[in-house]
């Protein structure tokens, strides 16, 4: 059993998160200590390091929650976890797609300005043109 400062320690995740991540019900509710401490379990511990994993491959809140409770139930198929895994990954590839053409419209943007003294400017002619688009 550990206090909160020693559970942000041992898992990497700050003091902060671990009070939202049990007040949005995603960690299991720590114990409280006589003087009202929190103290957290290895169970504890292990949630967090799942929520920190899983927040660093991009899974929103919601998911995360859901990924628990499949993590937690040891009836589980694996098909559903796989399944949101893929589109967890799809949806990062449509967003790396939508970027990709950001990056190339700012690039040719960028290249065709000039830089200089004069307000003649092709970026900010694109931003008030109603055709602008990436």
């Amino acid at each position: 059993m550990v206090q909160i400062g020693d559970a942000a320690r041992l898992t990497g995740v700050p003091a902060k998160l671990i009070r939202y991540y049990e007040s949005a019900g995603l960690l299991s509710p720590s114990r409280r200590r006589g003087n009202g401490y929190r103290v957290f379990d290895e169970r504890n511990l292990h949630e967090l390091r799942f929520i920190k994993r899983a927040r660093s491959l991009g899974f929103p809140i919601k998911q995360i929650d859901l990924l628990l409770g499949l993590w937690r139930n040891k009836k589980r198929s694996s098909r559903k976890v796989r399944e949101m895994a893929v589109r967890h990954q799809e949806q990062i590839i449509t967003r790396m797609e939508e970027h990709r053409a950001i990056i190339d419209v700012l690039g040719r943007l960028i290249a065709s300005c000039k830089g200089d003294d004069r307000p003649e400017c092709p970026i900010l002619d694109d931003l008030v043109s109603p055709r602008s688009r990436p």
